[in-house]
């Protein structure tokens, strides 16, 4: 590389981390909010993360880094490129584009009502008040959709929004996989549901120590090998994971006093998304590349570890036994009988505890509602309406209030539309992962079964964690399993499983 070349290379890398620490800070100042800040704080940190946000925007779309990326991507300078520093102008020069016809204000303005709105959010779940909420939710729709405006809508404006989560996703792409793994699913339900032998759930309802549930869960995840000398665990009214820094990557859950199961698998699944991120290689830390390749490969990794390791009977053949440690009024109930209780399949309303197989079904109707808010119109004030009526649909179920309905999830209040399809994408890759990692870990069942997690966190360290967003998602899944997305591999898993607890 010419000594100019690499100059320009070294202003350049100086402007990111710039950017990159702006990133930090932001991230911290929201988990805060979401952790415990003061009420009356609110409105201030939210103009403050507004005026953050607007800076971090201001760089992005800076003069300067519009000079380094003209001369960073000419074809015979971008050949002189490592791979890394290549991928990382790549993504700032797709950023750029993106957002460079986007106003400013517009950013301070999102930002700020997305600051204030999760807070309203957290009240109006709380008190399943929908239409104390809906002026949040009216503005942020009415401020992405003039963001997608600015963007430029690609073959449809929703389109514009799975981009942004999951790149060269597309509403066409959705629906083809949804229609062919509700092909298979369906059917498997039908047989469940037409099945004698169901799981008893019974000894589940009681209540459990929230103080033990919390030493549980820290236990798991040590076990698991995630480091807390790199993250804390604390406690919010929806489980998030976020990654500061692969130093500092920090999770929540959630404790309900009549439900034992629920904060041990969000404990899982914010552990898997936390492995992923402490686990980048130290080479691309305070870059933009220092973060998931996609939430749908993010997503991969909380389901693997929350249900495919997580919600086995290997896992439990070693755990059951410290779990009843801890809540000794499940002492008289079996390994098997608790096995078959936490995998149960039947239709309910709240996304996060839903099992493997409904659980896609809930993305669904999400994705659908999505679509039709983007694509089709539907308005703010209908929400409810609409949600209610899919749950009827597909779950044969209705919400008796907005709380356990329309405004069960936090996404929405974020401005995150176009996430949800994500959840169930991390089910398909995770399966196709899985299957792979099975074949190159032949021990894998008797690992967990012995407790020993490392050797599985190590081998999805190698290869994936490391990479961060340094390869692409296509790339990725390519390189670990040989092919492309593919949502047979999960309909295999889910059959396999299911005839097994319930004797199809």
């Amino acid at each position: 590389m010419d000594k100019q070349t690499q100059q320009q290379l070294q202003s350049f890398l100086i402007l990111v981390r710039k950017i990159k620490s702006y990133h930090e800070a932001i991230g911290l100042l929201h988990w805060d909010l979401r952790t415990g800040a003061p009420k009356k704080g609110v409105p201030t940190r939210s103009e403050t993360l507004g005026m953050l946000s607007t800076e971090v925007f201001k760089l992005q779309t800076s003069s300067e880094m519009k000079a380094y990326l003209d001369i960073l991507t000419q074809p015979n300078v971008l050949d002189q490129l490592e791979d890394i520093d290549r991928r990382l102008v790549d993504e700032c020069k797709k950023e750029y584009d993106r957002s460079q016809s986007v106003p400013p204000e517009k950013v301070q303005e999102y930002t700020i009502l997305t600051a204030k709105s999760e807070t309203a959010w957290e009240d109006a779940k709380h008190s399943s008040d929908y239409d104390g909420f809906s002026p949040y939710l009216t503005e942020i729709v009415k401020l992405k959709q003039e963001f997608i405006d600015y963007w430029g809508v690609k073959d449809t404006r929703y389109d514009t929004l799975l981009d942004m989560y999951e790149p060269g996703l597309t509403v066409e792409k959705v629906d083809a996989v949804f229609a062919r793994l509700k092909a298979r699913l369906v059917p498997l339900q039908e047989k469940i549901n037409a099945a004698e032998n169901k799981p008893n759930t019974d000894f589940l309802n009681q209540i459990f120590d929230v103080e033990q549930q919390k030493k549980f869960s820290l236990f798991i995840l040590e076990q698991m090998g995630y480091d807390f000398e790199a993250g804390r665990l604390d406690e919010s009214v929806h489980p998030f994971a976020t990654g500061l820094n692969p130093g500092d990557v920090r999770i929540t859950t959630n404790y309900l006093q009549n439900d034992v199961t629920s904060a041990i698998f969000s404990s899982l699944h914010e552990g898997g998304h936390a492995l992923y991120e402490q686990n980048i290689d130290e080479g691309l830390a305070g870059t933009l590349l220092a973060e998931g390749t996609s939430m749908g490969i993010h997503e991969s990794q909380s389901r693997l570890w929350e249900n495919m390791i997580g919600r086995s009977l290997s896992f439990w053949t070693r755990y059951y036994s410290d779990l009843q440690q801890h809540f000794p009024q499940l002492n008289e109930v079996k390994l098997e009988d608790f096995y078959r209780a936490i995998n149960r399949v039947e239709s309910s309303l709240i996304r996060i505890e839903a099992d493997e197989l409904t659980y896609n079904l809930h993305i669904i109707i999400r994705y659908e509602i999505e679509k039709m808010l983007f694509n089709e119109g539907l308005e703010v004030k209908d929400l409810p309406q609409t949600w209610n009526a899919k749950y009827k649909e597909y779950l044969g179920i209705m919400p008796t209030n907005d709380g356990e309905g329309v405004l069960q999830d936090v996404h929405w209040s974020g401005g995150d539309f176009g996430y949800f399809a994500s959840y169930s994408l991390g089910n398909m890759y995770a399966a196709q992962i899985m299957h792979t990692l099975r074949q190159e870990l032949p021990e894998f069942d008797s690992l967990i079964a012995e407790g020993n997690l490392i050797p599985i966190k190590e081998w999805l360290t190698e290869k994936i964690y490391r990479y961060g967003k340094s390869r692409t998602p296509s790339e990725l899944i390519v390189a670990v399993t040989g092919e492309e997305l593919n949502p047979d591999y999960l309909a295999d898993y889910l059959e396999a499983k299911y005839a097994e607890i319930y004797n199809l």
